[in-house]
């Protein structure tokens, strides 16, 4: 079957909720700064009782690569789960106004959909707090068939991998992408997340993952080493290994080419919410619309220092004409 899906996209689907707070507020509500902060009904009802002024978008890792990717001029799917609800409904209107494929309806039963509450403190870093709602339910059968065997790349988002299905999603997907000659890429999402499931996670990017994205404490939690060591250790287990070091820029490195990419903010850091799925967006829309290893990870650079010049995880400038004028 031809390729016509650049990335199919599997994650959670969440709706953001944006607000400015101190150091304090944090504090007070022992709300862990710069982490993902899984939280329930009741906390997340209660947080959002607290807000002053905030901004509601969708969200959610995988989904926020995926609208990236559709912005860059890419092909683009997701496979999430939502309930039939008001929430639900925002964010089927929004991904799909974004120019992504996104097949799955919304369920009738089930919990309500995910909502997270991300906090921005002064300094630009961002701490979340969210309740996954029907994320949590997502089941293996969600990731359809018919996506997969038009997709040339099935990415993964690494939270997934605390759901209830979790492993069993990601056999899915493993199976799926062998069956239709796909490419596997991941996210490891989290620190805690890659801690949590070391093991596993590092057996699932032995045998299955072409393409493995990491920040710097992530690549170390899952190799329990030092990022240098880290880095070394996964350049032997997967064919191309991208680490993220935050405003340093990052590494990205094959069997061949290994290179420091710089970072390219425009102007002043207001929010690094999906920066890195950003980062992801870029590198995957460069590899699969034939760019080198270099020319992606400048696309990458350029759609992450978009993304951190505003409010919210999703493009508000033209990420292509950006790549129009700066890639080499």
């Amino acid at each position: 079957m031809e390729k016509t899906i650049d990335v199919l996209a599997v994650g959670n689907a969440i709706v953001d909720v944006f607000a400015t707070c101190d150091d304090s507020f944090l504090g007070q509500r022992s709300i862990g700064k710069g982490m993902m902060n899984l939280v329930d009904a009741e906390r997340s009802a209660a947080l959002y009782a607290d807000l002053g002024q905030s901004e509601k978008m969708s969200g959610g890792s995988a989904a926020n690569t995926a609208v990236g990717i559709a912005a860059l001029g890419g092909e683009a799917a997701f496979t999430g789960r939502v309930r039939d609800d008001p929430l639900g409904h925002a964010f089927c209107d929004d991904i799909k106004n974004a120019s992504v494929l996104f097949n799955n309806p919304p369920h009738v039963d089930g919990s309500p959909t995910a909502l997270s509450i991300i906090l921005i403190t002064p300094d630009a870093i961002r701490s979340m707090n969210t309740y996954l709602g029907a994320c949590i339910e997502l089941q293996p059968e969600d990731i359809l068939q018919t996506d997969a065997s038009m997709a040339k790349i099935i990415y993964l988002e690494g939270y997934l991998f605390d759901a209830p299905a979790g492993p069993a999603i990601f056999a899915r997907a493993a199976a799926l992408a062998a069956a239709f000659d796909c490419k596997i890429s991941l996210s490891l999402s989290d620190p805690w997340c890659a801690e949590r499931h070391r093991d596993a996670l590092t057996d699932f990017i032995k045998n299955h993952v072409d393409i493995l994205f990491s920040n710097e404490d992530e690549a170390s939690s899952l190799c329990n080493a030092p990022v240098k060591e880290a880095t070394r250790i996964l350049m032997e287990r997967v064919d191309e290994v991208i680490v993220t070091h935050g405003a340093k820029g990052a590494f990205v490195g094959n069997s061949v080419d290994q290179i420091q990419v710089a970072a390219r903010p425009l102007g002043e850091v207001i929010d690094t919410t999906g920066a890195g799925d950003l980062f992801a967006a870029g590198y995957l829309y460069g590899r699969t619309s034939g760019y080198s290893l270099q020319d992606s990870a400048n696309i990458a650079s350029i759609a992450a220092g978009e993304i951190i010049s505003h409010v919210g995880a999703r493009p508000q400038g033209s990420l292509r004409a950006l790549v129009a004028q700066m890639v080499s």
